[in-house]
C-alpha cells in the first residue's frame, strides 16, 4: 500500500464495505478496502502512513486482535472499530487497549467521514512531530559517529539519515579501512529494529566447510561434530539487522541458498526440513566492485541486485584530505581519555605528516597514528617522511586548517556570519567567499 494519508478500510461484508468505500471517495479521502485482518497485515508495512477503520466480527483474526498486532508495530497508528449492536462493551473495552474510536452499526456516511478525517488529522500530525524529532536526534547523533566536513561525508549523512528507518537492503562499498561496519550499525542503530540484534558476520573469515552451518544453522548430529542444535546467523538477526562484510568472498554455492533466504524469508537449518520464518534486513560491504564481479561470473548477478537496493559509498581518506584533522582530534582524544592521559598539542611536523600521507589504512590507521601519538610515541616512524604529495599537502595541510577553523567558529555562533567573523578578525565579505570556497554550511 502507498505511504500517502488513506484509509484502509477491513469489513467481510462486501456490501457494507462498498458503501464505506463511495462514503469516503465522495469527500476526495482516498482508501482502500480488503475483507479480512489477514489481508489488512500484509498492507501495513513499516512505512504506513494512513489508518484502519475495522469491523470487529471477522472470518479469522477477528478486529480486536487485529487491533493489538497493528498496535505493536506501530502505537501511534489510528484504529477506528466497527461494532454491531451489543458490542459496545466490547469497544469500550478495546479503546482502552489502544483503539482512536468505534462506530456502531448502522451509522451514517457523515459520521464514517467525520472519524476518519479527524483520525486522518491526528495521523499525519503525530507522524509530522515524530519526523522532526527523528530527525533532530539523527542529524546530531550522526554528526558525532560519522565524522567529517567534507561534501562526500555530508551526503553520506543524509543518506543514512534517509533510508535507516527503512527495511531496504544496503550495499556498503569502500576500501579497507573506510568504516564500513560504523555505517551498518548506523544504520541498524537509527531504525526501529535498533531494539533486536546487530549480527555481523565476516564472509572472508571463515572456512568454506563451516559457512553454511554459521549462517544458516544446524540441527543435532546433522554432521559428525555436531553434538546439538545451532541457531545461524540469519535466525539470530531474525527481526534486526545482519551485517555480512566482505561479501564478495561468500562462496557462490551458498550465495544460491542466500538468494533463496532473501526471496522467499525462510530457511533451513542443516539436517532439517523444516521452514524457520526469518525476518531480518540484510546490510552488506564489500572493498571490491560487485557489479564487475558479477558480470565476470565471480559474484551472483541476481544477489548482487537483490542486495544493491541502496548502495552507499565510503570515500578512502586520501579523497577527503579536509576531514583529516577533524578526525584525527577525535580520536586523539578518546584514546587520552581512554589511556589517562592529558591531550598532547599538535607540532607542525606531525600536522604536515598527517595531511601528506597516503592513508592506505583509511580511517583505522588514522586511529593507530591517533593512539600512538596520543601515548606520546612517535606517529609516524620516519618523521618527515610521509610519500610523494609532500608539497601538495602542505597547501592542503593549510587548507584543511583553515576550514576547520573557519567552520568551528560557525558552529560556536550558530552560522551567524556577522558574529563568526568578529569573532574570527576577518571581514564579513571575506568570510562569505570562503564558506563559499568550502562549501561550509551556516
Amino acid at each position: 500500500m502507498n505511504n500517502d494519508l488513506s484509509v484502509l478500510i477491513v469489513e467481510d461484508d462486501p456490501h457494507v464495505l462498498l458503501g464505506c468505500q463511495q462514503a469516503l471517495t465522495l469527500e476526495d479521502i482516498p482508501c482502500v478496502g480488503v475483507g479480512s485482518a489477514e489481508e489488512a497485515l500484509e498492507r501495513v508495512g513499516d512505512n504506513f502512513a494512513g489508518i484502519v477503520i475495522s469491523d470487529i466480527r471477522l472470518p479469522g483474526i477477528d478486529g480486536l486482535e487485529l487491533l493489538t498486532r497493528l498496535k505493536a508495530r506501530d502505537r501511534s497508528l489510528p484504529v477506528v472499530l466497527i461494532t454491531g449492536h451489543g458490542d459496545i462493551s466490547m469497544a469500550v473495552g478495546a479503546m482502552q487497549k489502544g483503539a482512536y474510536d468505534f462506530m456502531e452499526k448502522p451509522f451514517s456516511p457523515e459520521r464514517l467521514v467525520e472519524v476518519a478525517r479527524r483520525a486522518l488529522e491526528q495521523r499525519s500530525l503525530a507522524r509530522e512531530v515524530s519526523s522532526l524529532r527523528r530527525q533532530l536526534a539523527e542529524r546530531d547523533s550522526l554528526e558525532g559517529r560519522i565524522i567529517g566536513r567534507s561534501p562526500a561525508m555530508q551526503n553520506l549523512r543524509e543518506l543514512i539519515a534517509n533510508v535507516a528507518d527503512t527495511s531496504a537492503n544496503v550495499l556498503i562499498e569502500g576500501e579497507t579501512g573506510t568504516g564500513k561496519e560504523l555505517v551498518a550499525r548506523c544504520l541498524h542503530d537509527f531504525s526501529r529494529r535498533h531494539t533486536k540484534q546487530f549480527v555481523a558476520l565476516n564472509c572472508g573469515g571463515l572456512p568454506e566447510n563451516l559457512f553454511e552451518s554459521e549462517i544458516f544453522g544446524h540441527e543435532a548430529n546433522a554432521f559428525t561434530g555436531a553434538g546439538k542444535r545451532r541457531i545461524g546467523k540469519i535466525e539470530h538477526a531474525d527481526g534486526g539487522t545482519l551485517f555480512l562484510d566482505e561479501v564478495e568472498s561468500m562462496p557462490l554455492p551458498l550465495q544460491i541458498k542466500l538468494l533463496r533466504v532473501l526471496q522467499e524469508r525462510t530457511l533451513e537449518r542443516l539436517g532439517s526440513n523444516q521452514s524457520v520464518a526469518v525476518d531480518c534486513r540484510v546490510i552488506a560491504a564489500t572493498k571490491s566492485d560487485l557489479d564487475e564481479s558479477s558480470k565476470a561470473g565471480e559474484f551472483r548477478s541476481d544477489l548482487y541486485y537483490r542486495l544493491n537496493v541502496v548502495t552507499l559509498e565510503l570515500p578512502p581518506l586520501r579523497e577527503r584530505r579536509e576531514d583529516i584533522l577533524q578526525l584525527f582530534e577525535h580520536f586523539l582524544q578518546q584514546s587520552s581519555l581512554r589511556f589517562d592521559r592529558a591531550v598532547p598539542e599538535l607540532d607542525n611536523q606531525t600536522l604536515s605528516n598527517l595531511m601528506s600521507h597516503d592513508w592506505p589504512g583509511n580511517v583505522r590507521e588514522l586511529r593507530n597514528v591517533a593512539e600512538r601519538f596520543a601515548l606520546g610515541l612517535p606517529a609516524f616512524k620516519k618523521p618527515g617522511a610521509s610519500g610523494s604529495t609532500q608539497g601538495l599537502a602542505f597547501a592542503e595541510a593549510v587548507e584543511a586548517f583553515e576550514r576547520n577553523l573557519l567552520g568551528d567558529a560557525l558552529q560556536r555562533s550558530g552560522g551567524n556570519l556577522t558574529q563568526a567573523s568578529l569573532e574570527l578578525g576577518m571581514a564579513k565579505t571575506t568570510l562569505f567567499d570562503k564558506v563559499k570556497k568550502y562549501g561550509l554550511s551556516h
